[in-house]
C-alpha cells in the first residue's frame, strides 16, 4: 500500500505539471501584445495645424499604376513573451514587369509606437518613381527590447532576397530607409550588415549587406551631446527600449548607436533628411564629417520647419520623395537600369 500511494503521488504530480505547462502555453499564445497608439498621423496633424495651417496628411492613394500586396508574413517567431508571433510587410511596386531597386521602409514612433501603415503614402509616391517599396512591421519596445527590432529588419532583408524573383526585385540594389526611430534603425541595420554579433541567429545563404541608407530625422549617436543632454525620465522612449539609462547601460547605448559601426571600407551612400529640430538627428554632424573624410557618398537635406514627422504631410512629402529619388539615382549601383 505504501508503494502504491507513492506512485500515485508521483503520477498526480507529473500530470498536474504537464497540465499547468499546457495551460500556460495556451494562455501565452492568447495574450494580447500591448500597443501604444499615441503616435499617429491624425494626432500629429492636430498638434501642428495651428502653426502650419497649409499642412495636410498624405493619404493612401492606391491606383492602377501600382501593384500592392499587403501583410505578407516575412518572419515567424515561434517563442515570444506573447506566444507565437508573425511579422508582416507590404510590397508596393510599379505595375510593370521590370526589375526595380527595393526600398525597405521602417516606420518611426520612438521604438514604442507607430505602425507600418503610417508610411504607406510615402512608399506609394516612391514606388511611382520606379522602386519596390516595402514597409515593414517590427517588434516595438512594449513587446521586445533592443536588439529585437534590429534583428527583425535583418530578417526582412533576407526575406526580400529569397523572394526577389517573385516580386521582380533587383536584389543587387537594396536600400534601407526609415523615419525617426525608423531612421535610426535604418542606419543601424545598414551599417551592421554581416557584423557577426548581429548575424549569428540567421541561417541563410544570402547577405544582409545593403547598398544605401536613408535616414529621416533619426538619431545616429545616443551618446552625442544633443542626445545625452536631454532631460529624461526612466521610461523615456530610448532608455525604455535600450533597457536602462546611459548610466545603467553605457555599452548598450554605444552598441545601438549607428555611428560606431561606420567604417571607411563600407562606402555605403547615406542620405539624411532633417527637420528644423536638431535633437532628432543627434550625432549626424560627426558622422557626416567621417563620410566626407572617407569619400563616401552622402547628402544632407533640411526642411526648415518645426515639424518632426514632416514626411507624413503635404507639402513636404513630395519634396522628400524627390530628394530620395534623385539621391538614389545618383548613388545606387547600376543607375542606368532605371
Amino acid at each position: 500500500m505504501k508503494w502504491k500511494n507513492k506512485y500515485r503521488s508521483q503520477a498526480l504530480f507529473w500530470s498536474t505539471l504537464l497540465l499547468f505547462m499546457f495551460c500556460d502555453s495556451v494562455w501565452a499564445q492568447n495574450r494580447d501584445i500591448p500597443k501604444d497608439t499615441t503616435y499617429n498621423t491624425m494626432r500629429v496633424w492636430r498638434q501642428i495645424k495651428k502653426s502650419y495651417p497649409h499642412a495636410r496628411p498624405a493619404m493612401d492613394s492606391l491606383g492602377g499604376d501600382l501593384k500592392v500586396v499587403r501583410n505578407l508574413v516575412y518572419a515567424h517567431l515561434a517563442r515570444t513573451d506573447f506566444g507565437p508571433r508573425d511579422l508582416h510587410l507590404d510590397v508596393i511596386r510599379p505595375n510593370d514587369q521590370r526589375k526595380h531597386a527595393a526600398v525597405i521602409w521602417i516606420h518611426g514612433g520612438g521604438w514604442r509606437s507607430g505602425q507600418k501603415e503610417m508610411d504607406v503614402p510615402m512608399a506609394q509616391l516612391l514606388a511611382r518613381k520606379g522602386y519596390v517599396c516595402i514597409p515593414v512591421e517590427y517588434q516595438l519596445s512594449l513587446e521586445a527590447k533592443y536588439p529585437n527590432a534590429l534583428l527583425n529588419i535583418k530578417s526582412a532583408i533576407l526575406w526580400l532576397q529569397n523572394h526577389a524573383d517573385q516580386y521582380d526585385i533587383d536584389s543587387s540594389r537594396i536600400v534601407v530607409a526609415g523615419s525617426s526611430a525608423g531612421g535610426h534603425l535604418a542606419s543601424l541595420v545598414g551599417l551592421t550588415g554581416n557584423v557577426p554579433e548581429f548575424e549569428s541567429f540567421l541561417e541563410s545563404k544570402h547577405s544582409t549587406q545593403i547598398q544605401a541608407i536613408i535616414n529621416l530625422d533619426g538619431v545616429v549617436d545616443f551618446m552625442a551631446p544633443l542626445s545625452l543632454n536631454l532631460e529624461r525620465k526612466p521610461d523615456s522612449p530610448d532608455a525604455f527600449w535600450l533597457g536602462g539609462t546611459f548610466a545603467e547601460k553605457p555599452l548598450i547605448w554605444k552598441e545601438a548607436s549607428p555611428i560606431f559601426w561606420a567604417r571607411e571600407e563600407q562606402k555605403i551612400p547615406m542620405l539624411f533628411i532633417n527637420s528644423g529640430l536638431p535633437r532628432f538627428h543627434a550625432g549626424q554632424d560627426e558622422l557626416v564629417g567621417m563620410l566626407k573624410r572617407w569619400g563616401t557618398a552622402h547628402q544632407v537635406y533640411t526642411f526648415d520647419v518645426q515639424v518632426h514627422p514632416f514626411w507624413l504631410f503635404h507639402p513636404w512629402v513630395n519634396k522628400c520623395v524627390d530628394v530620395i529619388d534623385e539621391f538614389l539615382k545618383n548613388n545606387l549601383i547600376n543607375p542606368e537600369r532605371f
